[in-house]
């Protein structure tokens, strides 16, 4: 589809290696278990989030990190937006949480609604920061979290699918460490495996060409999937659809990228804590 179309499109999606905004079609979603804090925000009508075996009704809600849900919307289509956990600290997100689950929900709802409407009336450009990224959403920085500099490293790497596949091993032996110890401390600093982490990387990589004319087999590779069996069972897993679902439904989908040339932004940021 050509780039008029898309600028034209209600459809778009904002992505760095931190944040993730998503406002387009929600298709029929199977059980979902995003590895990013998610917030969900209603076009018109209520979202019926169920997790952990209570369903929830309304125009917001917001899921944890790797936590099964399901999801459906009496509108088409749907906001989402997605914060990557080791970017922030724990105390910022849980603050983050309480502010959407309380009382002044609505009026976030409301600031998120809006800033997609002016994003899709006058445009974007790509190259944008994750502090201009939270102030739009949130209308404020969102705080950046600590992490020990041999692990930031490794989020770095794991980040950039431009090369071979990242093993556990090679980022504990770039840092000088043995790999038991570096797997514990990736657990310690993130919360999460690092198996599991480079698998929820693995298949986020993947919406940076949803709205392609490409072959799923070829990019199944290029992002370091083994074949299209694991392919196929990765994305259903952390987004309920299928690969082929989520393109099929993304033709018209606007993409705007933050610019991460040089050093990752998240390095950066680590720099200066």
């Amino acid at each position: 589809m050509d780039d008029v179309v898309r600028r034209d499109s209600k459809h778009l999606m904002l992505i760095s290696p931190e944040r993730v905004f998503y406002a387009g079609l929600l298709g029929r979603p199977r059980q979902r278990t995003s590895g990013g804090f998610a917030i969900y925000v209603s076009m018109q009508g209520a979202l019926h989030v169920s997790q952990g075996g209570h369903t929830s009704v309304g125009e917001l809600a917001v899921v944890e990190p790797y936590v099964p849900h399901s999801l459906k919307s009496e509108h088409l289509s749907v906001i989402s937006l997605v914060l990557e956990p080791e970017t922030i600290p724990v105390d910022a997100l849980q603050a983050l949480s309480a502010r959407l689950s309380g009382p002044s929900g609505a009026a976030l709802a409301a600031r998120i609604r809006g800033a997609y409407e002016a994003l899709r009336i006058t445009g974007r450009r790509d190259g944008f920061t994750t502090s201009e990224f939270d102030t739009i959403f949130f209308g404020q920085e969102l705080a950046t979290r600590s992490i020990d500099p041999r692990i930031a490293r490794a989020i770095v790497r794991l980040s950039d699918f431009s090369g071979a596949a990242v093993t556990a091993a090679d980022c504990a032996a770039s840092v000088h460490l043995s790999q038991s110890r570096f797997l514990h401390l990736f657990k310690d600093q993130t919360g999460i495996s690092f198996r599991a982490f480079r698998a929820w990387k693995r298949a986020r990589h993947l919406l940076h060409f949803v709205n392609e004319d490409i072959n799923l087999a070829h990019l199944a590779q290029d992002i370091g999937y083994p074949d299209s069996t694991h392919f196929s069972h990765s994305i259903r897993r952390f987004y309920g659809l299928q690969p082929r679902a989520i393109f099929s439904g993304s033709r018209d989908l606007a993409i705007y990228r933050s610019n991460c040339t040089g050093f990752n932004e998240f390095e950066l940021r680590q720099r200066r804590q």
